[in-house]
């Protein structure tokens, strides 16, 4: 399954909806993901699942598409 995560760069700034940034992650679960970013200094937001239809639309409009792995 491949999960949108939503996060800021550094663990510092403050969640500012015009400065989140946004990755794609393949793994089992959102826990995956999470363990995944762990050792990063993101400010994970938001881990949400993506259904087929919404993958497809995002591999679409994003023209900097790219699936990571847990």
């Amino acid at each position: 399954m491949v999960f949108k995560v939503y996060y800021q760069e550094t663990i510092e700034e403050v969640p500012v909806r015009e400065e989140t940034k946004a990755m794609y992650v393949e793994a089992e679960t959102e826990e995956q993901v999470r363990k995944s970013l762990k050792n990063t200094n993101y400010n994970i937001e938001f881990v949400t699942p993506l259904s087929d239809a919404a993958l497809a639309y995002e591999k679409e409009n994003n023209e900097d598409f790219r699936v990571e792995k847990a």
